[in-house]
């Protein structure tokens, strides 16, 4: 017998009086309450002044300025640091929870050595050791794309005589290899958002995974007259705001980008290169709206009005993510149209014996990594590339307990944003040089320590804390202590790129589409609420993720209907991913902002180790990823990445 609504809830008043007359349940809840005041993560209350204080987060990718809240120089909140241009005023969920990461159970909260802890100097001591037995082969993988702390690293792997710097998988280095290695360019490419009229983003997702997400939103609002257009696999957030959505695939892009230079070399665009006739010959030939729509499915009237809109705007930008190729044609479509596409200069070294940036971005971690001596700094590689990095003994350096950390030998906790000196110079995409500084802005809360000043008691670097090391940097590049210290920005704007080739022989061979064998393509996506490759989601976020990407502890998902029917699934479908050397399980959700014959799955989930926020929600997408090889670009991508679908 069923009970009505009215009856459930006279049934459940009757019983709450019920429960508040019985002496027994207000003991219970005395107990409950001393129990949760005495969680010892909780920081206790304290009485003082409260300040905003400037420092830097590297929380994210591109990383924030941020002014962090105290009271009585404890933090209890974060928010945008109005003053710096990279910032804005705005802050990304990620760094909007350093207070809560700082103060989490899942901190490593001294130096462990195979499971038991250890002293710091014993550390050093281990270390030290290992690098006299390892010789040359170390090698180095970095999750801090714009940190000054990578030349301290670099500048030790020169000392041993090695050269194995990685990064994790990142845009800034296929544009660093497009421009630099096949281009012939100098400096870092470099977008002006705000000042164009129009922008393209190829495959570029600026307002979740692209770029200083940040100050692309800043830019995206405050641009008034420019028109933004997202070309990818699928409907992203950020293709939602923009004023159209051309569906292309990942691995089409660069033959996309391609196509619309067919136009406007047609419309009597060209390049001062030596190779420019040789450029405007393969596109004519190679690249020709016939052969591009049978290749990526865009028709030629797309792309000739794509064209149309570039050519007649006065400040056009074509922004590009993905492969090698993609960034290449980018850049070559950009050096046609002249426009909002800028080169920045790099900023002076601190240590002279340090990799410059564009030479720490050389190395392609796709290809693999072994060696006898690994330091990994504030990445997670054991969970974005499995089986793809092997050493003989690794050293760790995190916040938090990561995959990495788990199975590294020696893992050492490292200080938190706020309990460190660390700077942000150029985060990829900005559209001037900028650096900026952060100092500390409360004490350590464990028994954590500078990687960065770690590394310089291995060698003779010239230094003896990774502080020198930042006051050395301001001095290279002529900026003020002072003005830096109170949460300014030292901005160099950029210039007007240019290129001694077109890549032409390569774009040629690297531009055709690669796809792997499975039956349906993989668009892997990220939402920065649900974490990145080195981030997991933090503390305050889960509530933010939608069913579109996680349904209790399941996975999900997107694809159009077309796709739905051809793989014999449909709303609330639990399937098993299957590619590369691993399997996925999750449900299924129908959006038509997925095109045809590809499936959409958000990165960042499927933790193994980690807090309850984390661990265990979802599955990890890194698992079924593709490596195709760019042969001609020398390089690899994920980009083609695809799947079979099993209906469980």
């Amino acid at each position: 017998m069923s009970v009505a609504r009215r009856t459930f809830i006279q049934l459940g008043a009757g019983a709450t009086v019920g429960i508040l007359f019985t002496p027994t349940v207000w003991k219970a809840l005395d107990d409950v309450s001393i129990w949760t005041q005495n969680w010892p993560w909780i920081p206790t209350l304290k009485y003082g002044a409260v300040e905003n204080k400037p420092t830097v987060s590297k929380m994210c990718e591109s990383g924030c300025t941020v002014k962090v809240r105290t009271v009585a120089g404890e933090p209890f909140g974060t928010m945008g640091n109005v003053d710096n241009p990279i910032s804005g005023g705005g802050i990304c969920p990620l760094c909007a929870n350093g207070v809560q990461v700082k103060n989490s159970p899942n901190r490593i909260k001294a130096p462990m050595l195979d499971g038991q802890e250890i002293t710091w100097e014993k550390a050093q001591e281990v270390v030290a050791e290992k690098l006299a037995a390892a010789g040359s082969k170390i090698a180095v993988i970095s999750g801090d794309q714009t940190g000054t702390a990578n030349e301290v690293f670099s500048a030790l792997l020169a000392d041993k005589g090695s050269d194995a710097f990685y990064v994790m998988p990142c845009d800034m280095q296929a544009a660093d290899k497009a421009w630099t290695g096949l281009m012939g360019g100098t400096g870092q490419i470099g977008y002006d958002l705000e000042g164009a009229d129009l922008v393209l983003l190829a495959g570029a997702d600026a307002l979740e995974s692209w770029g200083p997400t940040v100050a692309n939103l800043k830019s995206f609002a405050a641009n008034e007259s420019g028109k933004f257009i997202f070309a990818g696999p699928m409907q992203t957030k950020t293709a939602s705001v923009t004023s159209k959505w051309v569906p292309v695939p990942a691995e089409g892009m660069a033959a996309f980008t391609l196509g619309v230079a067919y136009y406007v070399l047609q419309a009597g665009k060209s390049v001062d290169t030596d190779d420019f006739g040789q450029f405007k010959a393969m596109v004519m030939s190679e690249y020709t709206p016939a052969k591009v729509e049978a290749a990526t499915g865009v028709k030629a009237d797309q792309m000739a009005a794509l064209a149309k809109q570039l050519l007649t705007a006065s400040n056009p930008v074509v922004v590009p993510a993905g492969p090698v190729a993609a960034h290449g044609a980018a850049f070559a479509l950009n050096l046609l149209l002249g426009g909002a596409m800028k080169a920045l200069p790099e900023f002076a070294k601190a240590i002279p014996a340090a990799m410059s940036r564009s030479e720490m971005l050389k190395a392609d971690i796709l290809e693999g990594v072994d060696t006898d001596l690994l330091f990994v700094y504030e990445a997670n590689p054991a969970y974005a590339l499995p089986e793809k990095v092997k050493a003989g003994f690794t050293v760790a350096f995190d916040m938090v307990q990561t995959e990495t950390t788990a199975t590294a030998n020696l893992v050492l906790p490292s200080l938190h944003p706020y309990e460190r000196f660390d700077d942000l110079a150029s985060p990829y995409g900005m559209a001037a040089a900028t650096y900026s500084l952060g100092a500390p802005v409360c004490k350590p809360s464990v028994d954590a320590s500078s990687a960065a000043t770690f590394i310089l008691g291995l060698a003779d670097l010239g230094f003896e804390s990774f502080e020198e090391v930042l006051g050395a940097k301001v001095e290279a590049i002529g900026a003020d202590m002072d003005s830096l210290q109170g949460g300014e920005a030292y901005v160099v704007e950029g210039e007007a790129p240019m290129a001694t080739s077109l890549a032409a022989n390569v774009l040629g061979k690297a531009s055709v589409p690669v796809k792997g064998t499975g039956a349906v393509g993989l668009a892997p996506y990220t939402l920065l609420n649900v974490g990145t490759a080195n981030q997991a989601t933090t503390p305050n976020a889960p509530c933010t993720i939608s069913n579109n990407q996680l349904v209790g502890d399941y996975m999900v998902v997107m694809m159009g209907s077309a796709t739905a029917k051809q793989l014999g699934v449909s709303v609330g479908s639990k399937v098993k991913l299957s590619g590369g050397k691993g399997e996925c399980e999750a449900l299924v959700q129908i959006f038509e902002g997925v095109m045809p014959g590809v499936v959409a799955a958000p990165l960042g989930l499927g933790h193994t180790v980690g807090d309850e926020f984390s661990k265990g929600k979802g599955d990890n997408v890194y698992k079924i990823l593709t490596v195709s090889s760019e042969a001609a670009a020398g390089a690899s991508t994920w980009a083609g990445s695809t799947v079979n679908v099993a209906k469980i």
